[in-house]
């Protein structure tokens, strides 16, 4: 192996002397099986059982086969020397019969721990989840999100959707192995957890959240599908995580929402399940900008959305042309990125107005 492997060269001690007490092991199976052929050898516990677990997360299995093919290799070459006279061809064919054994006791050993390490990093997954959704420290979550490999994509945002009516723990696992595998070949490095009925996800790389969760939409159950805004890193991921869960709870008051629909487009209805920040967002983004650029434009939207959108009797009642209202209703659309024409947009409009007077008030 040292003159064939120049990878075996350079492992460390420890690791060479595991493979020499596998490869011991392996010749002392053989032995054994030799003086009682009609019995099939255990392999596994025989051979593998001498070297330790950490051994398949140091060795990968394309390189412990080129160990066995070179242990093999050299016990068929020594067969003439080991063999009694008249034997030789007999013993060689033994050791393929073994060789085949140990090959397939090599793959399951490798299956085995990879499906170990795939059920961790499952669990892991949600805890990781569970602690975004608490909003737990920035240095807990990195080396969580360390553990499973995460390479920190930038922007990182989280949704939240139905989940597809898991029954037990193995369907959670395979739902969320199946979102991360079609997140990944969409360029996208995903982390999900399956809590109760929801299916939560966290993107890394997405610049565009909402179009980025468009092609996951097929891993999530019927029903709505809330996305936060995106945040620079994984340490922010919380407070997507906050606006995507208060949009979650409030997404059943707009029936007509698109799926996806982001967090931010349900600010209304997350007002009036009470959401705190909603709220604030609201007077900062729309009704200070308003109101900075002069009673003007905060009179006419008033007297606008009171008329039930009337243009002419908007403009009657302010003693203005209707051209000078289509003007200013324009330059509302301009500062708040919301068309009062909008009947959607006119709705977060009359929200913002109530709650921005309240907050002069207070």
């Amino acid at each position: 192996m040292d003159d064939t492997l120049p990878w075996f060269r350079s492992l460390p001690a420890d690791q060479r002397s595991w493979v020499t007490l596998v490869v011991q092991a392996g010749i002392g199976s053989l032995v054994q099986w030799m003086r009682s052929p009609v019995m099939r050898p255990k392999v596994t516990g025989d051979v593998f059982g001498a070297a330790p677990r950490e051994m398949a997360r140091s060795v990968t299995l394309q390189q412990a086969l080129a160990m066995v093919k070179i242990t093999v290799e050299v016990a068929e070459e020594q067969a003439g020397e080991l063999a009694a006279p008249g034997e030789e061809s007999e013993l060689r064919e033994a050791i393929l019969r073994y060789s085949r054994e140990i090959a397939f006791a090599t793959a399951e050993v490798y299956a085995r721990a990879a499906e170990t390490r795939g059920a961790w990093d499952l669990r892991l997954q949600a805890l990781l989840v569970d602690a975004l959704l608490r909003g737990d420290p920035a240095d807990a979550l990195a080396s969580r999100a360390a553990a499973l490999g995460w390479t920190d994509l930038s922007p990182v945002a989280v949704v939240i959707g139905t989940a597809p009516s898991p029954a037990t723990v193995t369907d959670s696992d395979q739902i969320v192995d199946s979102l991360v595998h079609t997140g990944r070949r969409a360029g996208l490095d995903v982390l999900a957890g399956v809590q109760g009925q929801r299916l939560v996800a966290v993107l890394g790389g997405a610049d565009d959240p909402v179009r980025a969760t468009q092609m996951l939409l097929a891993e999530f159950g019927p029903g709505p599908v809330v996305v936060g805004h995106a945040v620079p890193t994984l340490s922010g991921a919380p407070e997507s995580a906050r606006a995507a869960e208060a949009g979650w709870r409030a997404v059943a008051a707009w029936p007509a929402a698109p799926r996806p629909v982001a967090a931010a487009d349900l600010l209304p209805e997350r007002v009036l399940a009470g959401d705190t920040e909603a709220r604030r967002r609201l007077v900062s983004d729309v009704y200070k900008p308003l109101d900075a650029a002069g009673p003007t434009l905060v009179e006419t939207l008033s007297v606008y959305l009171d008329s039930g959108g009337a243009l002419e009797g908007t403009a009657r009642m302010l003693f203005v042309h209707p051209n000078t209202v289509r003007y200013r209703l324009r330059r509302i659309g301009e500062i708040t990125g919301l068309v009062p024409t909008n009947p959607r947009d006119a709705f977060s409009l009359r929200l913002a107005l109530a709650i921005g007077r309240m907050h002069g008030q207070s």
